[in-house]
């Protein structure tokens, strides 16, 4: 019997290795090599897709990690891979180590303890982030608290052809009589794209007397009201839409070929910079620039979370500190590159640092951090998931 006692133990299932604490950097940089971390990541744009493949030559070289880029169309996807995983009793090594989030997704995968952390602000690059002027601690109103590190922030401009459309525009409001004045000449993506529902998002914070009304969670009781005004806007939009409202485009890559083309003068941006790096490429012509509106525009933080069962937790989070590396940080911000707006406290940078960033030529279509004026709030992630659902059921398209 003593001898079936030690056949049972050694058969019995090997317990899970214990993760290493976040704060032991030391730690973390000796269990990561040798790791290869499958980072989700929206792969609808080429440049992104190259800045990427550059980390995880970085990450390699530097660390021994190996990154592979696992290209999405719908952060969803990578969401519910993990709650099926957790759901089968996955927990250890899953498919997914790291995802490019923020919203809804992090909300539910927050909600439903998929995460694994906290982690973010025992990164050794934290100490250089700018927690005081960027909502780098919040995303779409939910704390972060440390279960995703930022990356790169966002903010909504409107780009426009100067060469057909000189003017620029101060509201959504003056947006729709531009858009009854010029019928076919601008578009937005088709929700549920992420540009597409930020579009509606847009609208509805910039019409509303009250826009704090969306910091809380929409409710049977409240959502109808709020979003009454939205709906009446785009009933009054929709027919002057580029093709009448009876076509969108798939994406928000879709929208600069348009205006490259000649089919619309106005399309509309989540990336400051996505203009002027796209005249560097030769992708829209040198009279393209862009504006806010008069109120200031939604801004917001992209993020990488790592999941619960990650296998390579460690490596990911070697990734996720490299990216709010001034390194990283400094490539992504060139409009050459990416042209996105850097997370970083520029005071807490080295002068030789801080000279890099310093030397970057933003780009003849990039507003200055003045120029791009005050950011205004995302709402609850509540609002976007049923305004999407709406939309679809008022004005979706098949494609």
């Amino acid at each position: 019997m003593k001898h079936l006692s030690v056949l049972a133990a050694l058969l019995a299932p090997l317990p899970a290795l214990a993760d290493v604490d976040p704060a032991d950097w030391d730690a973390v940089i000796a269990a990561a090599d040798g790791q290869t971390v499958y980072w989700n990541a929206w792969g609808g744009s080429t440049t992104t897709n190259e800045f990427i493949a550059w980390v995880g030559d970085r990450v390699a070289a530097e660390y021994g990690v190996t990154l592979e880029h696992v290209k999405l169309t719908d952060t969803a996807d990578a969401v519910t891979r993990v709650l099926s995983e957790k759901q089968a009793g996955e927990d250890d090594d899953g498919a997914i180590d790291m995802i490019w989030i923020n919203g809804s997704n992090f909300a539910a995968m927050k909600d439903a303890d998929l995460l694994f952390g906290p982690y973010a602000e025992s990164l050794p690059n934290w100490a250089l982030v700018d927690v005081d002027g960027k909502a780098v601690q919040t995303d779409f109103t939910v704390p972060t608290d440390g279960y995703e590190s930022p990356w790169a922030m966002a903010q909504v401009v409107l780009v426009h052809d100067t060469a057909t459309m000189p003017e620029t525009l101060g509201s959504m409001q003056a947006l729709l009589e531009w858009a009854q004045e010029n019928p076919g000449r601008f578009s937005y993506p088709q929700p549920p794209d992420f540009l597409g529902t930020t579009f509606l998002k847009q609208v509805l914070v910039d019409i509303l007397e009250d826009p704090d009304t969306l910091q809380v969670p929409a409710t049977d009781e409240n959502y109808d009201a709020v979003t009454a005004p939205l709906w009446a806007y785009l009933d009054a939009l929709t027919p002057h839409l580029w093709r009448d409202g009876k076509a969108y485009p798939a994406t928000g890559t879709a929208m600069f070929p348009l205006i490259a083309d000649g089919e619309i003068d106005l399309s509309i941006s989540f990336s400051p910079g996505a203009a002027s790096t796209a005249i560097a490429n030769y992708e829209l012509p040198d009279t393209v620039r862009t504006f806010v509106l008069d109120n200031g525009t939604i801004g917001n933080a992209s993020f990488v979370a790592i999941p619960y069962n990650s296998g390579s937790k460690e490596g990911a989070m070697i990734v996720a500190d490299f990216l709010m590396s001034p390194e990283a940080q400094a490539r992504a911000q060139d409009p050459a590159v990416l042209g996105y707006g850097t997370v970083l406290n520029m005071e807490a940078l080295t002068e030789a640092d801080r000279a890099v960033f310093d030397g970057l030529e933003l780009g003849v279509a990039t507003l200055t951090p003045a120029e791009l004026g005050a950011i205004q709030a995302e709402p609850h992630p509540s609002w976007m998931t049923r305004i999407a659902d709406d939309w679809a059921l008022r004005y979706g398209v098949a494609q």
